[in-house]
């Protein structure tokens, strides 16, 4: 070691760690405000200036440049790109895209983020100004029978995937010019581009490149350099994060340089990366920063947590202020190749750390009866009540009152004059009014468990909320991917950590916590222990076969080079390089890519790479994370990924002193901490006092510097020879629980049945083959009671909400005493409460010993890709009678006594070819095992039933189970009295009345009679037309789910979703109508498009909002050999204080939309245009949503089919607000005949072909051109308080895996 400073530093948002080795080879830590402008301009150099004084001994002034000469290096992570992100502080920039597709950032994939908020909040744009780029570039493969418009051959190319494009419009560099000098004079000097396709032909954005460079623009983000990988809308997302934070970060690089001497040229300055890896301070870009400080935490423990040595995997647990970041470590990093954050979508590697919204400043709220912790946060500022700012109640404020968090030993610089310690008064005062709150609402209700609790009691309760909170992401980045949680060691770090640490462990069934000694910088520490990293990747889209390595390999030596040349000019020696060598495979036919790693980090002098390595790594991987293999299916190679790592020789921490034999550590003092049900004297203990094997049992509190770490009761921690700790963690006696409602134990029970569900989903998805289940997650999962009454339901599809109860009663009703263990029963009949026809639900009984009724159920609903019918996809859009849809099920058991009817289902699947027209399933392969992946899926459900049952007991767990559908009533009551009293005060009567008309003159008519004093509603469809000859019949449970949505909606915060929703509510539908049509009735549309209307006319009735869309604008076209399905976004509809937004899906629909890349390499099609079609939403004081355009163009015969509404009617507005435009379809053949194809039509198109669709918009709320607040008040407070972006997950694979769940 050098006799220099080494300083490894994270910025965060709120405090900037620093850990520096020091000349003598010491450490010293320093913990710094991030932002003290009174006092310095730059904490990670005033934080290095200090530390240099210190030891020194001299003076270094502030306003003066160091000196870099007794500097090593200085290695940093920082939020500088994270927050100007979440600030929208960055660059001003322009995007350039494609024409036709100037706003295929902003609609994105059509989703909304949140599929109860009706305001659809969704962050800004990154972008100032767009332009688009007239040039278009086409694969050649899928459009070879299209005759170019002009009757010239277009020009072909070849690309670096060796495939054939053809240029069907060249770059029009005059224009292009002129578009971007406007630009430039507007004051912009930052772009990005993404060019359709460019990520395998780059040359028309190297050529916008070299324009914009002649012009005088400072910053260009090219998509295929920035991440050469197919998908437009992610890759243009990166370009775009790249050219909007890139120039905040060479700011911020060359303010940290200009403190001194030199600047950058004599200082060694390194960046953490997203990736884990360091890179030098001109290398670090916006599209790598975004997990700079969080990496640097993941890279810590993974390096000192002992993996080698114990071969025991680890959970990565870092709670801070406002979040817990949870990883997992098992011998190498895991990446994720996408992640999602602050509203953007990244594409680049990054480490999968998942991020759940509940930290030390998490607020805490009793809503309903039910404890919830987040996932709003105090944040710094006003902070916790204890914080002296008139701040809100959160988990420090409990810690702090229960004792577990000690003032006296807490930094003290609070209150005005920034030197008083925390206040404890005021949390426990603040607690006390939460605790009379809570204590009122408990003497209202019957069979309560306790009808007044302290205010320990209550903080205790929140504590249990909270930790079982960050339990349910640990579980699903482990249980879900295979792995066995409870063998795992936790590593816990960061400020709030340690007081959770065993509480975490134990719900988890882990036995050991790692608490590395500097937790509490640990971020900042795993910065010196980070190797330095470059990557390159490329595109390849050829199948994986033996003959293909040759070109594999070439690739791969070609992108080796070009990393190991960055890392020589870093200083490296080739014998430090290593390499890591990924390709990115799938099977064809999926979008599941799996990045796999040769078996073993390569040096300059390992043996060639081998076929089988990969194809090992792939089975294994996908067997692993999935449940099983493909045999016999081509594997495809899309990209190749070389990471190469300059790796620095990290010098080990000494071991400490030993121990005397037989010396016990010395607490500090004893306090009062409350466990459980009373006051224990606990001791606390200073860690740098305590010494190597030193044994401290809990109860106990260790305090150092930067966190306090709390050893429960019955765990004990042992001191290393490092100074670590490693605590034992041991089970406790369960507290027993009765039968009445215990409030804290109602919110646990809630976590339970919903962590069950949750669970049940990953196992559907991993063992399941189709795409629409495993990669479109178009499924839902559900726990029900003994009655058939919905107890958890995970995902929340719309469409799904509540649907299934129906299903599950109709089996008890009518198979009574015949469902026995081992039986599993199939229905999907819209009679027996199915949605359509491909939605499959699987359901299975759960016995225990000695039951000799079902105790519970559960059932899983999986949407099927084909079940036979008139058309591929089982949607026809002329289907006159269920038949022509699909194979039908009522009551099939699909399991007898344990074994699995293949022969029988079978044979179902394939009647409906007995009737004209029809055909059988189209793909019985994917339905058998995706319905063995269902009953894999219940089956899971029952283990964690029964093992819930054996924890507490089976009185208990039904117990709860209705306890929480009460709560859920409770909710709904609430929320119906407030909706009552508006009513009655704005119009004088409580029962409102709406109605609307299908485009097919069919009338939906609703009468809803408020009962406020009961909280009581009846909606009544009385009036409504008769069922009609087509499919856009909905069956009951559809208008059912149809209701949940809308009243989830309306409540306006997260509450259980279950059969307590509608106990308030009494549903009238009358039978024969087209909200509950006969059994041969058909259905497919009125599940996509009916369900739809329901929600317009509820929202009208209550004056919720205006009308959205109306619509799903199904399209599917095909022939025999191929067949696509996709939904288009339209308007959502206006409210009483918000805008509608354009361009997205709403209510009974959430899908994504496919790439357009993707569409047109594996489809004959041509995607021409998808961009809003504005002034298409209706105006007011509050505008509605704009609807979209988007146009096909077919490169083969096919048969095109719509199913669409709003083509007749246009979507209401609302207080004086205008219609929303009705939307159209359109065939522009290629002879010149333009077609109205109508609201629903199946049609013969022909190569050359385009079909236009305008979406509708939304319409208007209010008088345009009137301020103001209309409406129904109650509402508005409610809607105003759901957010959009406070989801309780953010970033890694599990949020991404959650928002593919709710937009499917």
């Amino acid at each position: 070691m050098s006799g220099k400073f080494h300083f490894a530093i994270d910025r965060g948002g709120t405090f900037t760690d620093i850990w520096c080795r020091l000349p003598n080879g010491s450490v010293r830590q320093m913990k710094l405000l991030s932002e003290d402008p009174k006092n310095y301009k730059d904490a990670p150099r005033e934080g290095i200036r200090r530390i240099m004084e210190e030891f020194l001994g001299c003076s270094l002034p502030a306003e003066e440049k160091l000196s870099p000469s007794r500097i090593a290096w200085v290695r940093m992570g920082t939020t500088v790109a994270t927050n100007a992100l979440l600030e929208r502080k960055g660059e001003r920039m322009a995007l350039l895209v494609t024409s036709g597709f100037k706003d295929l950032l902003y609609i994105g994939n059509q989703a909304r983020p949140n599929i109860f908020d009706l305001k659809v909040q969704t962050p800004d744009t990154l972008y100032d100004r767009v332009v688009e780029v007239e040039e278009r570039v086409v694969v050649h493969e899928n459009v070879k029978l299209v005759s170019h418009s002009t009757g010239n051959a277009p020009r072909m190319d070849k690309t670096i995937t060796g495939e054939k494009v053809e240029v069907w419009t060249e770059l029009n560099r005059d224009r292009l010019r002129s578009d971007l000098q406007d630009v430039y004079n507007s004051g912009i000097r930052s772009i990005a581009v993404i060019l359709l396709h460019s990520y395998m032909y780059d040359k028309h954005e190297v050529l916008v490149r070299e324009i914009a460079e002649e012009i005088g623009f400072t910053q260009v983000s090219l998509s295929s350099v920035i991440m050469p990988m197919c998908r437009a809308v992610p890759r243009g997302h990166t370009a775009c994060v790249d050219a909007y934070l890139t120039p905040s970060i060479k700011r911020y690089v060359d303010g940290f340089a200009t403190g001194f001497e030199g600047g950058l040229e004599n200082l060694n300055v390194m960046f953490m990366q997203s990736d884990g890896g360091l890179t030098g301070a001109l290398r670090f870009s916006g599209a790598k920063a975004m997990l700079s400080g969080p990496a640097g935490g993941v890279v810590g423990y993974a390096a000192t947590s002992n993996y080698e040595k114990t071969g025991t995997p680890v959970i990565g647990f870092d709670m801070g202020g406002t979040s817990t970041d949870v990883s997992r470590y098992a011998g190498s990093y895991e990446h994720v190749m996408e992640s999602y954050t602050a509203g953007i979508t990244v594409q680049a590697p990054q480490l999968d750390i998942n991020t759940v919204a509940a930290g030390g400043g998490s607020r805490l709220f009793f809503r309903s009866g039910l404890f919830v912790v987040g996932p709003e946060s105090a944040g710094a500022h006003p902070g916790p009540v204890c914080y002296r700012k008139g701040g809100h109640l959160t988990i420090t404020d409990a810690n702090l009152v229960l004792g577990r968090i000690v003032e006296e030993y807490f930094p003290a610089i609070f209150g005005e004059t920034q030197d008083q310690p925390l206040d404890k008064s005021a949390s426990v005062q603040a607690f006390q009014q939460l605790t009379d709150e809570i204590n009122n609402f408990l003497s209202t209700q019957k069979d309560v468990e306790k009808k007044t609790l302290s205010i320990e009691e209550v903080a205790v309760g929140f504590l249990t909320v909270a930790n079982e909170t960050m339990c349910r992401p640990i579980r699903a980045l482990t249980t879900g991917k295979g792995y066995d949680t409870s063998k795992h060691v936790l590593a816990c770090f960061g400020g709030a950590g340690g007081q959770h640490a065993c509480a975490i462990a134990k719900s988890l069934g882990m036995s050991q916590v790692v608490i590395h000694k500097y937790s509490g910088i640990l971020s900042a520490y795993g910065m010196a222990l980070a190797d330095v990293v470059s990557e390159q990747q490329r595109p390849f889209n050829s199948s994986y076969l033996p003959e293909n390595m040759p070109r594999i390999l070439k690739e791969i030596e070609e992108l080796k080079d070009v990393t190991h040349r960055e890392l020589l000019a870093q200083g490296f020696s080739t014998q430090s390089i290593f390499y890591d060598i990924f390709l990115h495979l799938r099977y064809r036919g999926t979008d599941c890519a799996l990045m796999c790693s040769a078996a073993n980090q390569l040096s300059e002098n390992s043996p060639p790479l081998e076929y089988q390595e990969f194809l090992d790594t792939f089975l294994l991987k996908y067997q692993t994370e999935f449940g099983f293999t493909i045999p016999g299916r081509d594997i495809i190679v899309d990209d190749i990924r070389v990471r190469s790592v300059g790796k620095y020789i990290s010098r080990q921490e000494p071991d400490l002193p030993a121990s005397q034999p037989g010396s016990q550590p010395i607490p500090e003092k004893i306090v009062k901490c409350y466990f459980d049900t009373l006051y224990q004297d606990t001791p606390i203990y200073l860690l740098t006092r305590l010494q190597p094997a030193h044994k401290i049992s809990g109860p106990a509190l260790i305090i150092d510097q930067n966190s306090t770490i709390l050893v429960e009761l019955g765990s004990e921690a042992t001191m290393t020879s490092k100074g670590d700790l490693i605590i034992q963690v041991k089970s406790c006696k369960q507290v027993v629980i009765g039968t009445d409602l215990d409030a804290i134990q109602l919110s646990i029970f809630s976590h339970r049945f919903m962590s069950t569900a949750e669970q049940m989903g990953r196992v559907l998805q991993r063992t399941s083959i189709s795409t629409n289940i495993k990669e479109r997650l178009d499924f839902s999962c559900a726990v029900f009671g003994p009655e058939g009454g919905l107890v958890a339901n995970a995902p929340h599809i719309p469409v799904h909400l509540g649907a299934m109860q129906e299903t599950v009663q109709y089996q008890i009703r009518t198979l009574g005493d015949k469902i026995r263990e081992g039986d599993v029963l199939l229905s999907n009949h819209p009679k027996a409460g199915g949605s359509h026809l491909p939605d499959l639900t699987v359901i299975t009984p759960v016995f225990v010993p000695d039951s000799k009724k079902p105790v519970f159920f559960v059932a899983s609903r999986g949407h099927h890709a084909d079940i036979g019918g008139k058309t591929p996809g089982s949607m026809p859009p002329n289907s006159t009678t269920i038949y022509d849809e699909g194979a039908v099920f009522k009551s099939f058991k699909l399991v007898k006594g344990g074994i699995f009817q293949e022969q029988e289902v079978t044979d179902e699947l394939n009647a409906p070819a007995q009737y004209p027209g029809c055909t059988g399933t189209r793909n019985l392969a994917d339905n058998i095992s995706d319905l063995r992946a269902q009953v894999a899926a219940n089956q899971k459900g029952i283990n964690l039933i029964t093992s819930l049952i054996s924890e507490y007991g089976l009185e208990v767990v039904q117990a709860y189970m209705t306890h929480i559908q009460n709560n859920a009533e409770v909710a709904v009551k609430d929320m119906l009295k407030e909706v009552a009293e508006s009513a009655i005060s704005s119009h004088g009567t409580s029962v409102l009345s709406a109605e609307e008309y299908m485009d097919d003159g069919s009338l939906i008519k609703l009468t809803v009679s408020l009962d406020k004093d009961e909280g009581t509603a009846v909606l009544d469809f009385s009036g409504t037309g008769y069922q009609v000859s087509g499919n856009c019949n909905a069956p009951r449970a559809v208008t059912l789910s149809a209701v949940i949505y809308s009243l989830r909606c309306m409540v306006g915060h997260d509450i259980p979703l279950n059969q307590g929703c509608l106990k308030p509510v009494t549903v009238n539908i009358p039978t024969g109508c087209m909200l509950d049509p006969s059994e041969e009735a058909a259905v497919v549309g009125g599940n996509v498009m009916t369900s739809q209307r329901v929600v317009d006319v509820i929202f009208k009735c209550f004056k919720v909002c205006a009308a959205s869309q109306g619509c799903m604008n199904n399209i599917t076209f095909g022939d025999g050999t191929l067949g696509y399905y996709e939904t288009v976004a339209g308007g959502a509809g206006a409210g009483p204080c918000w805008h509608g937004r354009g361009g997205v899906h709403t209510h009974m629909t959430n899908t994504r939309i496919t790439d357009p890349e993707i569409v047109e390499r594996r489809y004959p099609v041509v995607v021409q245009s998808f961009h809003l079609r504005p002034g298409s939403g209706g105006c007011g004081t509050y505008n509605g949503g704009d609807g979209v355009q988007r146009q096909l163009l077919f490169c083969k015969p096919m048969i095109l089919s719509v199913m669409t509404e709003r083509r007749i009617f246009s979507p209401y507005g609302l207080e004086g607000g205008s219609e929303g435009k009705k939307g159209r379809n359109l065939l522009l053949r290629h002879d010149g005949v333009i077609i109205n194809l109508g609201p629903k039509q199946s049609y013969p198109v022909q190569p050359g072909d385009v079909f236009h669709m305008e979406t509708p918009g939304g319409g208007g709320w209010g008088p345009p051109g009137v301020s103001g607040h209309h409406g129904t008040p109650s509402l508005d407070h409610s809607l105003r308080s759901t957010s959009a972006l406070s989801s309780g997950l953010g970033g890694g694979s599990l949020y991404t895996y959650q928002r593919l769940q709710e937009s499917a």
